[in-house]
């Protein structure tokens, strides 16, 4: 019997402790719980792209690329510009707006004209471009000012909002400074028009084009000979009519200035300027 208990003492002395079980089981519940956080985790590609031509430009390398994203090892390929992901629509909402007059090749040229009058207008009407009154957009050609519907007219109406008069003054005193011409459009959604004073949206947004020129050339100070107006209706939406948010951004009135030069020109610093699309 004395032998017995001995041999199992001694069984007890070698064994593992039953707290070690315990805590090997939460051990590998940790590591499932972060493995499973791991593999619902998300890359920003685009923002990745961004980020690694811009260590590229800092370490003095002209591009970099990275192989299947997040983890991969990062190769330097050597170019002769540095070439930026195309913005996405969430990207558009607030970029920076770039002087790209500067010396050096890229992918496309801005005229000094159309960098010097898109400043001029973002500094002039920077509250209303937070609040998505309106927004300010450029390309190699022209600057674009779009108003929004919701800020600029009432429904199925092509009378200006009085509170929006103030600021198409404003933007009356920036071109007043600037040469170059002038196209206002009117847009629409693409579900037909029921009034009884405008026939079709073809009608409704030349009467919101028309009411815009008419503040334009109001007081002279933008000579009419400048000036054209034209309704697009439903044509050139800037997204889909397939929702109510989507309709709402198509109808809109833009202010085109092609080719401009300005007299007084300013310094460029990053405004949240748009792309055209």
């Amino acid at each position: 019997m004395e032998v017995i208990q001995q041999k199992n003492k001694k069984r007890l002395r070698n064994s593992t402790p039953a707290w070690i079980v315990t805590f090997a089981d939460l051990a590998t519940l940790l590591l499932t719980f972060f493995i499973l956080l791991l593999s619902f985790a998300e890359m920003d590609v685009e923002k990745y792209r961004a980020m690694a031509n811009s260590m590229a430009v800092a370490f003095g390398s002209s591009n970099v690329l990275g192989d299947n994203v997040g983890g991969s090892p990062i190769t330097m390929i050597e170019s002769d510009t540095v070439s930026l992901p195309e913005p996405t629509p969430s990207q558009r909402e607030e970029p920076a707006f770039i002087d790209e007059r500067a010396d050096g090749a890229a992918p496309t040229k801005i005229p000094g004209g159309v960098i010097d009058l898109a400043s001029q207008l973002i500094l002039e009407l920077e509250s209303e471009v937070a609040s998505d009154a309106l927004s300010v957009n450029y390309d190699e050609r022209q600057v674009v000012i779009r108003f929004s519907e919701e800020a600029t007219f009432r429904s199925g109406d092509a009378a200006i909002k009085p509170e929006m008069v103030p600021i198409i003054e404003r933007v009356v005193k920036v071109l007043s400074a600037c040469a170059g011409d002038v196209l206002v459009s009117g847009y629409t959604d693409d579900r037909p028009i029921s009034s009884s004073r405008y026939r079709s949206n073809w009608d409704l947004s030349a009467a919101r084009a028309v009411s815009v020129v008419h503040e334009l050339v109001l007081n002279r100070q933008v000579p009419a000979e400048r000036v054209v107006a034209a309704g697009r209706a439903e044509t050139n939406p800037l997204a889909p009519n397939d929702s109510p948010e989507n309709r709402a951004l198509n109808r809109r009135v833009e202010i085109a200035i092609r080719d401009p030069e300005c007299s007084n020109a300013v310094s460029t610093e990053e405004l949240p300027v748009e792309i055209l699309p």
